[in-house]
């Protein structure tokens, strides 16, 4: 009798798919950037349309200045336009740039874990803009008026380049959104198996220590206030981030518990 045929591994294709080679993955990864830069200039064509009424909204903390913002070159103010512009399209793209992220991340997980794309997507997006909607809603105006008042207490006249006003803005405007997806990373490294909930939350005090570092870095002036507004939410978000680790996180195994009539060894 000739033996049985070996039977087929019954692990899915896309499990397979998480064991690329390295150039595998560089490949990939360019894909990813590559459909991640296509939606964002639709964002930029798009943005062109909101860009005058932005700048406009930009330019309120300075309204009590004698002058309005001035540009030195030619091209200053176009390419200040431009930049704006690019980064209103950047947060237009950010729910097909997140999937794309997701898509690279995805063939690490387990199966039942790549469900999760949608909720990634939403609850990214949703964070990215609220961290932008806080800097330039609250922390931006109240920073400006501290430093301008600073300055001016001290003798000096303001005469604001807006290139420079608008890149200030942008960077933290910028640097609110990426820390406010603090869960989403937490989460993901959780699902990822690389932190427990146990350990998050064991580390708490570190956390906590860290995120004031972060604020102090973050926010353009020195007041315990600014730095509260920043490390205040981003401690909220780490909490966050530990509760959707517990619920979405990678589950460990739990270890077999030997029963009373096993042999002693």
């Amino acid at each position: 009798m000739s033996d049985p045929e070996p039977i087929a591994s019954e692990t899915p294709e896309a499990d397979d798919a998480g064991k690329m080679s390295f150039f595998d993955h560089l490949t990939e990864l360019r894909t990813r950037i590559i459909w991640s830069l296509i939606p964002s200039a639709v964002g930029l064509a798009i943005a062109f349309y909101f860009t005058d009424r932005i700048m406009v909204f930009l330019q309120r903390p300075l309204a009590n200045l004698k002058t309005p913002p001035i540009f030195l070159t030619p091209t200053e103010y176009f390419w200040t336009y431009m930049k704006v512009a690019m980064i209103t399209g950047v947060f237009i793209a950010m729910p097909i740039i997140l999937w794309n992220v997701w898509a690279f991340v995805a063939p690490g997980l387990h199966k039942h874990e790549r469900r999760y794309a949608a909720p990634f997507v939403i609850a990214g997006s949703l964070l990215f803009l609220g961290g932008g909607a806080f800097a330039l809603l609250l922390v931006i105006p109240f920073a400006v008026q501290f430093l301008l008042n600073f300055g001016m207490e001290k003798g000096a006249q303001p005469m604001i380049s807006i290139a420079a006003y608008v890149d200030f803005i942008t960077k933290f405007t910028l640097a609110f959104g990426v820390v406010f997806e603090l869960p989403v990373v937490i989460t993901l490294l959780s699902m990822l198996g690389l932190v427990t909930p146990q350990f998050l939350s064991k580390n708490r005090k570190y956390a906590v220590l860290i995120n004031f570092i972060i604020a102090a870095v973050l926010t353009p002036t020195p007041d315990i206030v600014n730095q509260t507004l920043m490390a205040g939410p981003l401690c909220i978000l780490y909490e966050l981030g530990i509760i959707s680790a517990r619920i979405f996180g990678r589950k460990t195994p739990a270890k077999p518990v030997p029963t009373s009539g096993s042999p002693t060894p």
